[in-house]
């Protein structure tokens, strides 16, 4: 139960909604709309998690994204870039964002969650600015479009994408040295560096590639909403973090994993969507999302204590 609760859990749900709403829970349309809507939260999650294996958190990952939308459109619809262009300067200034990120972390020793509170602020107001409050609106490829839009089997392309990015990082972090030096660095960071493990390093690389995938997840919510304007992102900021911190509540207890924040966003689509379909109002959304936040930390925190105490116990033996 420790160890696949969570995942015992989100079968129950599925099982239960599809017994009391057998007419639009169980159904090809629900599931498409599904990983419609909570792929881009899903690569978020993916984005959180990969500084949270170094013991630091990112809220850039929720700010960045109403920027790097809203770019993505612009470039081509005021400047008349090639929407390839345009997607690999998006995906760029993130990376470059997460560096600015990694570099005021780790070389100007402020804390992660000040720093990029900072930065993700100054992203928003960047936004604000270049919209001046207006969305920005035009005619775009349908290259452009077809990258959220398409097809795969009958489901949409994106959740392709979240499974491609979520089977990259569990090979990353479970199978290569990359994977073991950020999880030695989040448990202990002076016992990493004592080990020669180059701290600094591979936290700034966290963060880059954090911001890659936090721009990735802002060109795909562009192609989908087909406008950009500042007011849209900052609600997949919770979601992200709720199913970050999920994660580290199933499969591996007391850290975080791929897998356990894959399961940590579908438990949160599932019980969104059975809820709203029973009628919810709209602010069951949001409400859920807290309230798991608030049960995934308290959760995490029990597991990292309870794995400390059988660690020393263990040593005492």
């Amino acid at each position: 139960m420790p160890v696949y609760g969570l995942v015992i859990l989100t079968a129950l749900l599925i099982i239960l909604f599809s017994i009391m709403l057998p007419n639009t829970f169980p159904t090809l349309l629900n599931v498409r709309s599904i990983i419609s809507d909570k792929a881009i939260i899903a690569i978020l999650s993916l984005a959180a998690m990969i500084p949270m294996a170094a013991g630091r958190i990112d809220l850039t990952v929720g700010y960045g994204i109403v920027l790097w939308h809203i770019l993505a459109i612009s470039l081509q619809t005021v400047f008349g870039i090639p929407w390839p262009v345009a997607v690999l300067i998006v995906l760029s200034l993130g990376s470059l964002t997460g560096l600015i990120n990694g570099f005021l972390v780790e070389v100007a020793k402020i804390d992660a969650f000040i720093a990029t509170l900072g930065t993700g602020t100054v992203l928003y107001a960047i936004a604000l600015w270049h919209t001046g409050g207006r969305q920005v609106v035009g005619m775009l490829p349908q290259g452009f479009y077809d990258l959220n839009g398409t097809m795969v089997f009958g489901l949409p392309i994106t959740g392709f994408y979240v499974l491609a990015i979520a089977l990259i990082m569990w090979i990353a972090l479970e199978y290569l040295p990359i994977g073991r030096y950020l999880y030695a660095i989040g448990a202990n960071p002076k016992a990493a560096a004592l080990n020669g493990i180059p701290v600094r390093k591979f936290v700034v690389g966290a963060f880059v590639s954090s911001g890659f995938l936090s721009a990735l997840a802002g060109v795909l919510l562009a192609s989908k909403l087909r406008i950009g304007q500042a007011s849209v992102g900052l609600e997949y900021l919770l979601p992200a973090l709720v199913g970050a911190f999920l994660g580290s509540t199933t499969i591996k207890p007391g850290r975080v994993n791929v897998w356990g924040t894959v399961v940590g966003v579908i438990i949160l689509a599932v019980g969104i969507s059975g809820i709203q379909q029973f009628g919810g109002s709209f602010f069951v959304e949001p409400l859920f999302n807290g309230v798991t936040l608030l049960v995934a930390i308290g959760i995490a925190g029990y597991a990292q204590r309870k794995r400390g105490a059988d660690t020393k116990r263990a040593a005492c033996k």
